[in-house]
């Protein structure tokens, strides 16, 4: 087997009474049962990056440390129809860490499952140079699809779950090489 890819999962909302951890939780141990993946966690509720776009050593060290990602995975709130402040500030804390990248979505919310959230989302990966993974995990009425340990017995979700993660293995192989072949012209 090749090196294992390195995959960051971003966790979005920072918002004190978040359910977030639940559906992070969830994915984790979902991911971390696939070898082929060397999972971390950015948590944004415990990065505080500056809204001003500002530089320091937190920003840095963050930067670095997508520099080092082959992929990403943002698991996401929806609130009033798009996706939280702090995940627009992750995003544009950082630049030419992101091209050339693949990312996935795993959200969650009320009817829609946040997936107004990911689709405003595609539009931003577009446009820093990364590629959306076309299968998306998403939780309709989330705090239903849980029980008390954290556990979910949606069918749908956890295909998807497995088909978006043979998706982001291949595009972040695919990268890996052609970053390595030939960089990124972005």
């Amino acid at each position: 087997m090749d090196t294992p890819l390195r995959l960051e999962v971003i966790v979005a909302s920072v918002r004190p009474e978040r359910f977030a951890p639940v559906v992070a939780d969830w994915f984790l141990r979902t991911v971390r049962a696939h070898p082929e993946f060397d999972t971390g966690v950015i948590d944004l509720a415990h990065t505080p990056l500056p809204v001003e776009l500002t530089e320091n050593d937190e920003t840095v060290a963050y930067r670095a440390r997508l520099r080092q990602a082959d992929a990403f995975v943002v698991v996401t709130s929806e609130y009033n129809h798009g996706y939280p402040a702090s995940l627009k500030t992750a995003f544009d804390t950082a630049k030419h860490e992101w091209r050339a990248k693949p990312i996935a979505f795993v959200s969650y919310g009320g009817l829609s499952g946040g997936l107004r959230a990911v689709e405003q989302l595609r539009q931003v990966v577009a446009e820093i140079h990364m590629v959306s993974v076309r299968e998306t995990v998403s939780f309709h009425q989330a705090k239903k699809s849980f029980d008390e340990t954290g556990e979910t017995r949606d069918g749908a979700a956890i295909d998807a779950a497995e088909r978006m993660l043979r998706q982001l293995g291949w595009w972040a192989r695919t990268l890996r090489s052609a970053r390595a072949a030939d960089p990124y012209p972005g």
